[in-house]
This record gives structure tokens, sequence and C-alpha cells, in this order.
């Protein structure tokens, strides 16, 4: 009998040996038995009370040497819903993370740390000279923990998960592209959101735009000091520089509600378009920019470069601004360490280099601090890293280990007919997300020669208007990222459409809906499309 036939026969009962109900007395033995699986290192296995899972269930953790820690949560045999989901990472990682929803709607789920512990090796400090951490973190941990929680179901449940998926976002966007590239039979279906998959390249972005705004104690950035203690208080510059940005591009999509829909379309230059607002004699003040300035923002809209003009990758996106203040731009708010400072002093000193310059000053923010070659270990500053580096090559042999940019996945999406969904927010300032709409064009040539028929009907891109760095953000961004891809796998639909939804305060306030790239949502509803009422799914359609 094949496994279509029989989840087609009983819908949602998806296999007949599920027993109707068990005692926790008996779910908890066999749960505990679990620690005797012959060839699985186990070392807990025990039946936990619904809690916040909202489901009892049996929790099970293990060890894949030398250093990669995981757990498989499985729901009681009659809740189980046959599938099992590998839940992504985010950052460097380092611990466990956890998707209690996924197991109260019946997934076995599972998780790794990806071979490190944050709290004895924080940030990326746990790859200093340390090839074998650096593998694991980049692919290894992924494979592994797929094989032992798969091997943990079929003990548990008596045969194999009929389907199985991975989502994630960030890390665990990347995640997913190293599993469609790597290990092609892991998973049937696989969620890949803003996708960190240029590891190498997108953390010297973060490094190119710190070095603009730190560099001249800081001339370039968008944060000015009001009150002459040094601490850059005011966020004018930013303030004005995000009103400028939608006053040129919001209404492009004859809608004006704080969003830009289509920053590529979106002709803002900083140069051009903040002339009227400079600083007389260029002398820096608080509601007003300065050439430097200027130089900034072009500079983190281009992205990195070599001394050559050589492109590394590409910036911020037009309409990401909202978002720079936290992420990018120092002032008093943040410490004068933006969020992604900590990539920032930690990638160049331990993940990009084959053999790693040193260790970070003791504060990475203060560039007065110099660092100290001759010490044990060496210090290495992130703002002495030379971007000629990359196109010399110097990073290739780690580029191989953490990057996962190979477009060819014919191996997964025709050999294994595997399905992948990829979304970026366009507003995201952690991962500019241009480099993915480039990389989906990638793929569609080297997997399915150009066919873009052919390509959608296993991989999608939905690009996300004003959501930022995996969610939150001016533009609807809340949405059930995994049920359109159950729906693909298993009945055959492509999803031609998300409905997703903003909410304040609990309440939802806009509606609209997302289309398969390069199309893209435009309003077809009532008259007057600046009145929120109308902002609801049924007014747009997908051209």
């Amino acid at each position: 009998m094949s496994r279509f036939f029989l989840l087609s026969t009983l819908g949602s009962v998806l296999f007949a040996w599920a027993p109707a109900s068990h005692s926790n007395t008996d779910l908890a033995e066999q749960c505990a038995a679990l620690t005797e699986t012959p060839n699985l290192s186990l070392y807990t296995a025990e039946w936990q009370s619904a809690g916040e899972v909202g489901v009892a269930h049996c929790y099970v953790k293990g060890l894949i040497a030398p250093n990669i820690h995981y757990y498989v949560q499985l729901p009681p045999p009659d809740l189980w819903n046959g599938r099992f989901l590998n839940w992504g990472d985010g950052g460097f990682d380092g611990d466990l993370d956890y998707a209690p929803h996924r197991v109260a709607e019946g997934y076995a789920v599972a998780n790794s740390n990806m071979g490190h512990d944050s709290g004895s090796e924080p940030g990326g400090s746990f790859a200093f000279n340390n090839r074998q951490a650096e593998i694991d973190y980049g692919y290894r941990h992924l494979h592994a923990t797929v094989q032992a929680a798969k091997t943990v179901i079929e003990a548990y449940y008596g045969t194999a998960p009929a389907y199985s998926y991975h989502e994630g976002c960030s890390t665990g966007g990347r995640q997913g592209l190293m599993a469609a590239q790597r290990f092609p039979a892991d998973f049937d279906g696989i969620v890949a959101g803003a996708p960190a998959a240029f590891l190498q390249r997108l953390n010297l972005e973060h490094n190119w735009a710190m070095q603009h705004m730190f560099q001249d104690n800081f001339a370039g950035a968008l944060s000015f000091d009001t009150t002459g203690d040094g601490k850059l208080n005011s966020l004018t510059k930013a303030e004005m520089l995000i009103e400028e940005v939608l006053a040129h591009c919001d209404a492009n999509d004859e809608i004006t509600d704080g969003v830009v829909d289509d920053p590529m379309s979106c002709n803002f230059v900083p140069s051009r378009d903040l002339s009227g607002f400079m600083c007389p004699q260029d002398e820096n003040a608080d509601s007003c920019f300065t050439t430097d300035q200027i130089k900034t923002m072009e500079a983190l809209y281009d992205g990195p470069s070599d001394s050559n003009g050589v492109s590394i990758y590409k910036g911020k996106a037009l309409g990401s601004e909202v978002r720079w203040p936290g992420i990018v731009i120092p002032h008093e708010g943040n410490n004068h360490s933006p969020g992604v400072m900590g990539l920032t002093s930690h990638y160049v000193n331990y993940l990009f280099y084959e053999t790693d310059p040193g260790v970070p000053t003791m504060e990475p923010t203060n560039l007065a601090l110099k660092p100290d070659p001759t010490r044990k270990p060496p210090e290495y500053a992130w703002w002495q890293f030379d971007f000629d580096d990359f196109t010399a090559g110097k990073g290739d042999a780690m580029r191989d280990i953490t990057d996962a940019d190979d477009p060819d996945l014919t191996r997964f999406l025709i050999q294994r007919g595997g399905k992948l969904l990829i979304y970026h927010g366009w507003a995201d300032t952690v991962i500019p997300p241009e480099p993915i709409v480039d990389y989906y064009g990638e793929v569609l040539s080297a997997t399915f020669n150009g066919n873009t028929t052919e390509a959608e009907k296993s991989v999608r891109l939905f690009m996300v208007p004003g959501m930022g760095h995996c969610q939150g953000g001016p533009g609807p961004n809340t949405w059930d990222q995994l049920a359109p891809m159950v729906e693909w796998v298993e009945s055959g639909t492509p999803p031609d459409s998300l409905t997703v939804t903003h909410s304040t305060n609990g309440q939802i306030d806009n509606e609209r809906i997302l289309c398969p790239h390069p199309q893209q949502a435009k309003y077809k509803g009532p008259e007057n499309s600046n009145n929120p009422v109308n902002w609801v799914a049924a007014s747009f359609t997908c051209e």
C-alpha cells in the first residue's frame, strides 16, 4: 500500500497502528525506554506535563559527539500528526530553541545547539581556531540532528515520519538552504525565512556599516550630541531620513501607509534628494546632514566593496530606515553599540579567516583602545578589517564551510521532489533582502534553465513589504509560515498568495496578500485606497 493511499484513505488519522488512548504511566514508561535506544547517545527521556507546550509529551535530549546537543519533543502517539519538524536557530545560536506551538499541533520537533554552548563560549568565540566547531556550526549539526531525531521518532512511534519539514528564519533560513544544497534527502519541504545564507558577505556588510558609522569619531553617524557630553542622544537625522524616503517612495503603490512596497522601484538618492537639508558650511548640527553623513547613507545603501570598487554584497533596502536606529546607528539609547555590533566584532575574529587573527579588544566600541597583537591570545579589532581580503580569497576556506550559496538545487527540487518556500522582509536591516532576489534568479537559471513555470512548481520566493528581520516592522508581517508548505507538499497545491496581517495592541489594522516574486500585490478594492478600512486581503490581487 502506498503512503499516498494510506494518507488519503485515513485523512487526518495518519497511522492505523496508533492506539486510541494511553495511560500516563504507559506513556512515561514508553518515553523513558528511549534511553536504551542502542544506536544513539540519549541522556534524557522523560514524560513532561503540558506546561507551556499545551500538550503532555515525551522530551528527549541527546549528544552527537563531540558537542552537538539536541532535543526531540514527541507528542503522544494518538496526537502525533505523522510529521517531523526541524526547528531553525538564530544568530550564532549555542542553545536549544523551542516551538511549543508546533508540538501542540502534533509535530515531532527537534533542534540542536549547533555544536556549542553560548553560556561558555558566547557569540562566535566557540570557533576560535577550532575547525571542528566551525564545521559543526556550518553544516554538520543540521544533518546529524535530523538523522538522530528520525531515529528517535521511529523508536518511539514504531514508524518513520510520513513527512519531514524544516522551518526557520535568519540562521534558520540558512539552515534550510544548507539542507537543500548539502542534504537533499532530509526534508520534503523547507521554509527558509530571511536566510543568512551568504554568511561571509553578510557579516562583512555589518562591518562595512559599522566602519562608516564609527569612523572619525562618529562623523558619519546619523545621530547627534545635543548636550556636548560626548553622548549621541538625538536621532533627529534618522527621523528626517525616514520621512524623506517615505515622501519619495511610500505612495508608489498608490497606498500611503508608511511602507515602501517595492524598494527596487524607489528612486531616492541621498546626495540629490537631501540637498535641501545640508548643514551650513558643512558644520554638524542636530537637524541637518553633513557631507560625511550623506556618504555614510549611500555606503549603507550600496553595500561593501573593495578598494577597486568591486561589489561584495548589496546593501540596505530603501524603506528599511525605520529599523536603522536599533540596528546600525550608534546612539545613547543603545549605549553606542548598535544591534549588529556583536556580529561585527566577532565574525572577522573567529569565522572569516582560515587561521583566526585574534580575539576582540575588551571594549569593541572604543576605537581608542588599540588591539595588542603580542598578547596570548593576540587581539584583533573589527575596524582593522580590510575588505580587499575578501576579493583576495582570504575567506574562501571558511566560506566553503558556512555559506549556503549554491544555486543548483537539482537534487532537492527535481530528484527529491522537494518544495522550497523562501520569504524575506523588505525592511530587514540585519540581513539586506536584495541578495535573496538575486539568488532566486540564480536558482531558476542553474536548476530550471530559466523556466519559471517549471520552477514555481517547486520553489517560490515571497518578499514582504515593510517587514523587519523575520518579524515586526510597519507592514503586515504575521502569518503561519509552515501551513502553506504542508499544503503544497501533501496536497500538491502551491501557494499562489499568502494572507498576512499587521496588528497594533493585539488588533489587526492592516491585511494584505503576498505574491510569489516577481508578482506584486496590486490594490483592486473599493475607491479610496488610503482608507485603512479597505486594507483587507480581498482588496488585492497578484500581478
